[in-house]
């Protein structure tokens, strides 16, 4: 790996040995929260599609809510490294995974390994072909879902500015999750539920045993939020928010309607001074407030209610049959409870919020490979722009997923815990990374320090002992 020797209390000190040096710029004026809000829009769907309205829910349906402070913990841990994620790409305009790239050149590669071994299989789209078969009556799950996936690379490829048309969508899908969260509450949901929650949170139990396996348990913690590489991609997503430097940075577009730019992320340093001072804490402070509100505050409140909803209609520990009966049965029961159009309105909100995942999954992983070829192995051509290794990553992805689905593989709680474990294990090596990134690489004035240094490393400690139980678990299995 690199080292970084330069005196690190004057300013930047980024390592240039694999990557161009940072060329030195200031910083653009800061904005308002109202103009960046939604920045992570995408990363919360993603987290509300995932977790919050399969894994989490799922485990409650098994053991009740005894898991539930380590859904808010791992929220918690998720605010602070994705706050990580953007303080390096707020002071660069460069991604934190270009940043990890400047420290060891191979991090890049591995990093795409590892995303893709997440995000390969299409666990998403299955699961919310299986739930709209629910609402509608029955269907063939797999040729909904391969109808699926290509609709969304389609509606990608014709989106002008790629980021924009995912933000719309995302957006839609928190707007309806959270109306029919706000009716749930009210309809769906008694006090004594909500008082063994609180139960529940005071006396933390880990419940392992039965069907939740050590990969479950471990997959529900990393998407307790985002989970995996769509916290990295935090980056990217409010470069394409023109915050902080990531102003200066070219956005994906699409290659048929858009304007392309082959230039590759390479971010810029800035002079530390009081002007420069003065917009750091400007995008600072909005960046935290705008993160909070909208990943933290609304996800938070998502996932606790959908899994007080499932602990409120499906009794614990009953033996359902097949994986995603949990959710059928959830369904049936708000019909017969509340009334029919409340059942079918829950199996369609959670197909919404699956397809829509599953769109953000295929964008934030392209964005990714995208990305870190493009600053690597093709920083040089003028033919392959950031925006053609993007597309030609969505459209790699979807095959690969027809592939899978075509060839039996569809179980989709069997292919969201094979995504979320490796994402809990990936959640563990970039913590250790963004601590040596944010405490090395930037001036002494905005390096990461005191309780978020704190909270950084618990959260290396935290996904550490699952990753390592997950191991020992796996291989127990094996042998």
């Amino acid at each position: 790996m690199a080292t970084i020797t330069p005196d690190r209390q004057q300013g930047f000190d980024l390592p240039s040995r694999n990557l161009p040096a940072a060329e030195t710029r200031d910083l653009p004026e800061p904005v308002p929260f109202r103009k960046v809000a939604g920045a992570s829009v995408i990363i919360l769907a993603t987290a509300i599609g995932s977790g919050e309205f399969v894994l989490w829910p799922y485990i409650t349906s098994q053991v009740g809510l005894v898991f539930m402070w380590a859904a808010i913990v791992g929220f918690a841990i998720q605010f602070f490294i994705n706050m990580e994620v953007e303080r390096y790409t707020l002071a660069t305009g460069e991604t934190a995974l270009t940043g990890f790239s400047r420290l060891w050149k191979p991090w890049g590669i591995l990093f795409i390994v590892m995303a893709l071994c997440q995000n390969f299989w299409p666990g998403w789209a299955t699961g919310a072909a299986t739930t709209l078969t629910y609402a509608v009556g029955g269907g063939d799950v797999v040729t909904i879902t391969v109808l699926a996936l290509i609709a969304i690379g389609l509606a990608l490829t014709a989106s002008p500015v790629v980021y924009q048309t995912v933000e719309k969508v995302m957006g839609f899908m928190v707007v309806l999750i959270m109306s029919f969260v706000a009716v749930a509450v009210v309809l769906a949901t008694d006090g004594s539920a909500w008082g063994d929650l609180a139960t529940s949170v005071t006396a933390p139990e880990i419940p392992v045993g039965g069907d939740l396996s050590i990969a479950l348990l471990l997959g529900a913690l990393a998407f307790a939020g985002a989970g995996g590489a769509n916290n990295l991609v935090q980056s990217n997503y409010i470069r394409d928010k023109n915050m902080g430097m990531g102003k200066r940075i070219p956005h994906i577009v699409s290659p048929i309607t858009g304007e392309e730019e082959a230039a590759p992320g390479i971010g810029y340093t800035f002079t530390v001074n009081d002007e420069n001072m003065r917009r750091w804490r400007g995008w600072w402070s909005v960046a935290n407030k705008e993160q909070f509100i909208t990943f933290f505050l609304i996800g938070v409140i998502s996932l606790i209610v959908l899994s007080v909803l499932t602990y409120s209609t499906v009794p614990v520990g009953a033996d359902l049959g097949e994986e995603f009966a949990f959710i059928q049965a959830e369904g049936n029961t708000l019909k017969d409870t509340i009334a029919p159009w409340f059942g079918t309105a829950f199996w369609i909100c959670g197909a919404v919020a699956l397809f829509s995942t599953n769109l953000g999954i295929l964008d934030y992983t392209s964005r990714l490979v995208a990305d870190q070829l493009k600053v690597s192995a093709m920083r040089e051509s003028t033919f392959w722009s950031e925006s053609k290794i993007y597309f030609a990553a969505v459209w790699t992805m979807i095959i690969f997923g027809c592939i899978v689905l075509l060839s039996g593989l569809e179980a989709p709680l069997l292919l969201l815990v094979i995504s979320s474990s490796i994402a809990g294990v990936m959640m563990f090596i970039y913590s250790m990374l963004l601590i040596q990134l944010n405490r090395r690489a930037l001036p002494r004035q905005i390096k990461i320090g005191g309780t978020r240094l704190a909270v950084m490393a618990f959260s290396v400690l935290f996904f550490g002992v699952f990753s390592v139980l997950l191991v020992y678990d796996e291989g127990k299995a094996l042998f």
